[in-house]
């Protein structure tokens, strides 16, 4: 029974890790749709989303990069 409860709670786990949001590649590329549907203030604040939630991580830099260049062009 210990063995049961063990299992169910391992797999409960691993669920609910893999329903914990977005990712920065997700949110990214999610952007990069958003920008080439012409929606560029909702890709705008999702490139801003990924620097605050991802400062570290490349996509962060990729979407200081794409923010910039969206800003220069209004």
């Amino acid at each position: 029974m210990k063995r049961l409860v063990l299992i169910f709670c391992a797999a409960l786990a691993i669920a609910f890790a893999g329903c914990s949001g977005n990712n920065a590649a997700e949110l990214y590329e999610t952007a990069q749709l958003e920008e080439l549907q012409q929606n560029h203030e909702h890709a705008m604040s999702i490139y801003q989303e990924i620097i605050e939630k991802y400062p570290e991580g490349k996509h962060a830099e990729n979407a200081r990069a794409r923010l910039s260049a969206m800003k220069k062009e209004k």
